[in-house]
C-alpha cells in the first residue's frame, strides 16, 4: 500500500491549519450561536439540535464542550456578563477618590452594554425561567447579582464612612439603584418595538437616574434640600 506523504511542516508566521484555528474556536463559536437560540427562543424552548445546527457542528459535536443545555446556558453567561462584571469590580477597587463618580461610570457602563450588545436577553430570561429552572436562577444569583451588588455595597459604604454619602441603609438603595436598568433591559427586550411604544432612549433614562441619585446620596445635595435624615 502506497504511504501518503507527509503534510508539509508549516512556514515560520504563516497561520496554522484552518481545522485547527475551528476547533480552538469551536466553544466561542457555540456560545454564540446559544446566546442568539436562547434570545429567540427561550430557555425551556431552545433545543441543543437547533445550538449546534446555528453552530455549523453536529450535536455531537456540541456534547463534547457542554454535557447540557444547562452548563451551556452557564457559558454564555459567564462569557457575556462575568468579563464586564469584573470590570465593574477593578475599576470600584481602583477608586481612591470620590465614590459618586465611580458609580456614575458604572450606570453609564452597564447602560450602554443593555443598548449595544444582546447582555439585556440574559436577564429576561432567568426571571422568565426561574420558577421553572431554580438551579439556574440560583447560579445566576451567585455569579452575577451577589457580585454586583456586593460591588454597590461597597462603594455606598465607603461614601457614607468617608461622609461623601449620608447615612443609609444600604441593602435597599442597592436595589433601587439596580431596579431601573433591570427594568429598562426587560423593557428594550420585551416591548421595543411593539406598535405605537417608542423606543427607549437608555442613555436619557441613565442620566435622569444619575442625577435623581445625586440628590438622594450625596449628604451636601441632602442638606442642600433640608433633608439630612437618614
Amino acid at each position: 500500500m502506497p504511504v501518503r506523504p507527509a503534510d508539509p511542516a508549516p512556514k515560520p508566521g504563516s497561520d496554522p491549519p484552518r481545522w485547527r484555528r475551528r476547533k480552538d474556536a469551536r466553544p466561542q463559536e457555540i456560545v454564540a450561536a446559544a446566546m442568539d437560540v436562547f434570545a429567540e427562543r427561550g430557555f425551556a424552548a431552545t433545543r441543543l439540535e437547533e445550538v449546534a445546527a446555528r453552530a455549523g457542528i453536529s450535536k455531537g459535536t456540541l456534547y463534547l464542550y457542554f454535557p447540557g443545555k444547562e452548563e451551556l446556558f452557564k457559558a454564555v453567561v459567564r462569557t457575556a456578563i462575568l468579563p464586564n462584571l469584573q470590570r465593574a469590580e477593578a475599576l470600584a477597587a481602583a477608586a481612591g477618590g470620590p465614590c459618586f463618580p465611580v458609580l456614575e461610570r458604572l450606570l453609564r457602563m452597564v447602560a450602554h452594554l443593555i443598548v449595544t450588545t444582546r447582555l439585556a436577553t440574559i436577564p429576561r430570561l432567568v426571571i422568565a425561567e426561574a420558577g421553572n429552572f431554580p438551579e439556574l436562577a440560583a447560579f445566576y444569583h451567585r455569579e452575577v447579582i451577589r457580585r454586583g451588588f456586593g460591588v454597590l455595597a461597597a462603594l455606598l459604604h465607603r461614601g457614607i464612612e468617608s461622609g461623601e454619602f449620608r447615612p443609609m441603609a444600604v441593602d435597599p438603595n442597592v436595589r433601587l439603584i439596580v431596579a431601573p436598568l433591570l427594568m429598562s433591559a426587560v423593557w428594550r427586550t420585551s416591548f421595543n418595538g411593539v406598535e405605537g411604544e417608542p423606543p427607549m432612549d437608555m442613555m436619557a433614562l441613565v442620566e435622569v437616574h444619575i442625577g435623581n441619585l445625586r440628590r438622594v446620596l450625596l449628604r451636601d445635595a441632602a442638606e442642600a434640600a433640608g433633608d439630612g435624615a437618614p
